[in-house]
């Protein structure tokens, strides 16, 4: 039975993965993301984008009901929204900012306010021109 339940899930991520037509990028709990989800209000269907850190990642990418979380504050109130990775409805997540963390979930980010929730930034991720470090340098 347990193996019957695995071949559905997995042939259910592969038919996502394909209806999809794009890869979701290699993001880590620490990582400030600008995930694109498309909401139905009616009839009209348009996508929002919510912007945060990833404060914790549940399961293994590989598995159907895998989840990610990601926390921003909003009017000085934190909002947090739980996102399925193999969702049709998720339509692109981009990486703003890689984060150096040591932990595997951020939730004592929950307490803090202010500056003393940012999280240290990954400095060679982007330069402020938005080009990776490495390909400037070959690039001159």
């Amino acid at each position: 039975m347990k193996n019957l339940l695995l071949n559905f899930a997995k042939e259910q991520v592969k038919k996502i993965q394909e209806t999809r037509g794009f890869e979701l990028p290699k993001f880590k709990v620490g990582d400030t993301v600008s995930v694109k989800y498309k909401i139905t209000e009616g009839g009209n269907t348009r996508i929002q984008a919510f912007n945060g850190v990833v404060i914790a990642k549940a399961k293994n990418v590989s598995n159907y009901s895998a989840t990610f979380s990601v926390r921003k504050i909003s009017s000085g109130i934190g909002v947090e929204r739980k996102f399925p990775i193999h969702s049709p409805l998720l339509a692109g997540v981009e990486i703003l900012k890689q984060g150096v963390v040591r932990r595997a979930k951020l939730y004592y980010l929950r307490t803090l306010t202010g500056k003393a929730s940012r999280i240290k930034e990954k400095l060679d991720f982007l330069d402020k021109a938005g080009v990776i470090e490495g390909e400037k340098q070959a690039n001159a």
